[in-house]
């Protein structure tokens, strides 16, 4: 018997998995935010540096001085509310808005579960969230039953091409047959208890390596399976903790295995509701002449999000694959790196420093990047050719209206990746101020000696 894409489109799921979904990402995301303000990142990131790196076509997005401070009290305020399911499509909108502008404030802060906030905070827009279990239902005095199935399936789907593209990802020579870059980071953690020692053994660095891919590749069937469900809980809940004690990857082991509670019943979602309302002593929703319950939630244009939505896992499906327009190894290059679920698959560290000449008098002089970047922005600048370009630009524009004539700005810079002997990274006899951003293949990235196999 085929798939029948109307059917499915009609087929229709009990409302508690996605109210609990809601409420757990807007208590995480607030819990998040208030972390970030708590430990001064707000100012250390975005507020002291001088200079920060745009993503290409979104130069227009910068800090905002000290209404950055506001910006983080929008975002969490409409966070707040997505959990109570208060006004739930004004704030997942005023959230998708406000945490992406964040995100894009600065190219330094990029990290792949913040672009995942982002993706699953635009795929809320379109899903009825609020439709039972929230404050907009005692508002309007209604509550739904059930909604339509691809809304929870939409999720269950995000989530699983997140570990899937992950696994893809570590299907790489690097990665399965020299343990890389693991190697370097395991023996680092000998102080940990109980595990110090056996971080050090090399047999556990392979083991973690191959362990690893081959759970962001099963994780997400085993969870869509019912009777693996559990036991495939138990490996998210012991992998994410496990990771969150050897890596500073913040909240998303958390934010992963809250998500992942969305693949269980709707029975063992009730039961949190039921926990939830007990917990802080909420009557349930009784039916009466001013309340009532009703049976299907209806989208009022489904011929409008349907296409959105399709469009929407397209674009995820698609976009990590980009990398394959472009020549040259991806880990050395890193056109087409981000956005493409590749999580912690390389130890890059890299030295640059750029020369401002005369073209016409010959004069030059050495910049001192502490001048300009923030030390954690001067290192992720090192080895990343669009930030080496853009900080190019950056000095060029500086000197420039400071008085000095024919600017010409040249870098030498050296890149050593997974372990391997550090090489030159930029054609130092290439102006980049004259070189511009944009999609194309950066030709003045020097080839890397040697072979990375894999996808």
């Amino acid at each position: 018997m085929g798939f029948n894409y109307k059917t499915y489109l009609n087929s229709y799921t009990n409302a508690a998995p996605l109210a609990v979904f809601r409420v757990l990402f807007g208590a995480m995301m607030f819990l998040s935010i208030v972390r970030f303000w708590a430990n001064g990142w707000i100012e250390t990131l975005y507020i002291k540096p001088k200079f920060h790196f745009s993503y290409y076509g979104f130069e227009w997005v910068k800090p905002l001085g000290n209404f950055t401070y506001l910006l983080f009290i929008i975002s969490a305020i409409s966070a707040l509310c997505i959990a109570l399911g208060f006004k739930y499509k004004k704030a997942i909108i005023i959230f998708f808005l406000s945490f992406t502008y964040i995100e894009l404030m600065d190219k330094t802060t990029y990290l792949n579960h913040y672009y995942f906030i982002s993706l699953l905070s635009f795929l809320m827009i379109f899903l009825p969230a609020n439709a039972s279990f929230s404050f907009d239902n005692i508002l309007e005095k209604s509550n739904f039953k059930t909604i339509p199935k691809w809304t929870i399936d939409s999720i269950k789907l995000l989530l699983g091409i997140v570990y899937f593209y992950a696994g893809l990802a570590k299907i790489n020579s690097d990665w399965l047959f020299k343990a890389m870059p693991l190697k370097i980071w395991l023996p680092s953690k000998y102080d940990l208890p109980f595990l110090g020692d056996i971080m050090q053994l090399e047999w556990f660095h392979y083991a973690m390596s191959w362990g690893g891919m081959i759970y962001d590749l099963s994780i997400p069937f085993l969870l869509l399976y019912r009777k693996t469900r559990w036991f495939a809980f138990v490996l998210v809940v012991f992998f994410h903790v496990f990771t969150r004690v050897l890596f500073p990857i913040g909240m998303f082991p958390f934010i992963m295995i809250v998500a992942s509670l969305i693949f269980f019943d709707a029975s063992f979602h009730q039961k949190i509701i039921q926990f939830i309302q007990s917990l802080f002593k909420i009557s349930s929703f009784k039916v009466s002449n001013n309340f009532i319950t009703l049976d299907k939630y209806q989208f009022k244009r489904p011929q409008i999000v349907i296409p959105i939505i399709t469009l929407f896992f397209v674009i995820q499906l698609v976009l990590p694959f980009r990398y394959l327009l472009y020549p040259g190894e991806l880990f050395w290059t890193e056109e087409g790196y981000r956005f493409s679920w590749r999580v912690m698959l390389m130890e890059k560290a890299g030295y640059t420093t750029f020369t401002i000449k005369d073209a016409k008098k010959g004069t030059k002089f050495v910049v001192r990047n502490s001048d300009f970047l923030t030390s954690f922005q001067e290192k992720q600048m090192s080895f990343q050719p669009d930030f080496i370009l853009e900080y190019a630009h950056y000095l060029g524009d500086h000197f420039t209206s400071q008085g000095h004539k024919n600017v010409q700005v040249f870098a030498e810079s050296y890149v050593a990746l997974n372990g391997r002997v550090s090489q030159p990274y930029v054609d130092t006899s290439v102006n980049l101020y004259n070189q511009k951003e944009s999609f194309r293949h950066k030709t003045w990235i020097l080839p890397f000696y040697d072979e990375i196999k894999g996808l």
